[in-house]
């Protein structure tokens, strides 16, 4: 049987994935929650494990001819629990949001109390928000920043849990450019008898690394996606304690979703195993360096800093001060070949989709190989940019020489160049 390649099957798609290969290759890509992953994890998910149903869990599956896939499912498991120190780890939700949905119905009833991080502060939809499920279904109520500093404000948000008494309490942001401090959330989720989640989505790979405070210790339930700093396919994974293991699985199964992406699964049993390593832990710190470079980089052009820095692998800025909204820099930004987004700021008085600020991150860059010089390159492109906001055609001489700057790096799984 003749098998065609996918160029001679469908030339339309070849041509879209390859050329975002070379998007990809030539751009500065800077948005927090993206990476690159290993030529190992895009073989993982392009395999043929695309092709079997797997409901249920390993040694307890609604279908046969699981020989190989329980061992896979159980290899991911294992390698989650050791990486991070989880008694119990599950790795079927098929990402971020039906990770922290799941804990949701595992733990609560529709109208219980919530307490997360304002999403315009820098939580996340799926923390309470009113326009999510999760702010639909349950009484949300939310903590914020303190919009002097623009660092949380443990003290606000310990009074709202003592007023409020939520049965359920969330840590974790995605646009935060602080440590989170989990030990605060769970002395507080102990006084007013709360459980506590801990949403690491996007600092996940920080943790695996030792470039950031885990929550596992302090949390009852951590969500967590597998892409963003942990450089892997695009999943999930929920790690508990091991008495709340039986209602988390039941609610990811047969509660919100039915069979697992296998090949999904295979990606980040690879993911898992590759950031247990040495050169791993060197690339979480790396991220780290690379953001406090690039944000004191940022500074010295005058760009104003929400919370005057970073901690981790995310930069927030305000671009009012520049004569700026957030769309307009990061689409011109975009043209110039740096990506990123544009975001609201904490107390924006602009709307979500027309905001003040602009959102950026080292994971992806870090990748690549980049290191602190580097960072003042890059910073250096974000003032010429914002100097040349209304000139297409600067932008474009910009973006000639990003492309000259990018093709010194090599990115992980792409074999373009």
């Amino acid at each position: 049987m003749n098998q065609p390649s996918l160029r001679e099957a469908d030339p339309d798609v070849a041509s879209l994935i390859a050329a975002e290969e070379r998007r990809e290759f030539e751009k500065v890509r800077l948005i927090p929650s993206e990476n690159y992953v290993s030529r190992a994890v895009l073989e993982a998910t392009g395999s043929v494990l695309t092709n079997k149903y797997s409901e249920g869990y390993a040694g307890k599956r609604y279908y046969e001819g699981q020989q190989n896939i329980d061992p896979l499912e159980s290899l991911a498991v294992e390698r989650a629990r050791a990486l991070f120190g989880a008694d119990h780890a599950n790795v079927q939700p098929y990402s971020g949001s039906p990770a922290n949905l799941a804990v949701y119905f595992a733990l609560l009833k529709p109208g219980d109390t919530v307490m997360g991080m304002a999403l315009p502060h820098g939580g996340h939809l799926t923390h309470g928000w009113n326009v999510s499920i999760t702010g639909a279904w349950f009484r949300s109520v939310q903590y914020g920043v303190n919009l002097e500093t623009g660092r949380l404000d443990y003290d606000q948000m310990r009074d709202l849990a003592r007023r409020e008494r939520p049965r359920l309490i969330i840590a974790g942001a995605t646009a935060y450019p602080r440590v989170i401090d989990f030990a605060a959330f769970r002395a507080v989720a102990d006084e007013v008898g709360a459980t506590f989640l801990a949403d690491m989505a996007h600092i996940a790979g920080l943790v695996a690394g030792g470039a950031h405070p885990s929550p596992v210790p302090h949390a009852h339930v951590v969500t967590t996606t597998t892409h963003k700093t942990l450089r892997g396919p695009r999943g999930a994974m929920i790690l508990c304690r091991e008495d709340l293991a039986k209602a988390v699985d039941k609610a990811v199964f047969p509660g919100l979703q039915g069979g697992p992406h296998n090949h999904t699964t295979a990606g980040i049993a690879v993911a898992l195993r590759e950031a247990a390593t040495p050169a791993f832990r060197e690339y979480a710190h790396q991220v780290v360096r690379n953001a406090r470079a690039l944000a004191e980089a940022l500074a010295g052009y005058g760009f104003k800093l929400v919370s005057g820095g970073t901690d981790n692998h995310l930069i927030l800025m305000d671009v009012t001060p520049r004569g700026l909204t957030g769309k307009q820099f990061a689409k011109a930004l975009d043209r110039a070949g740096l990506e990123c987004n544009y975001n609201t700021v904490p107390g924006d008085p602009r709307k979500p989709f027309d905001p003040s600020g602009v959102r950026l991150g080292t994971p992806a860059v870090t990748s690549r190989g980049m290191k602190e010089p580097d960072m003042a390159r890059i910073a250096a492109f974000f003032h010429e940019v914002a100097e040349a906001v209304e000139d297409p055609d600067a932008l474009d001489r910009i973006a000639a020489r990003v492309r000259d700057f990018t093709s010194a790096f090599p990115c992980p799984g792409i074999l373009v160049g």
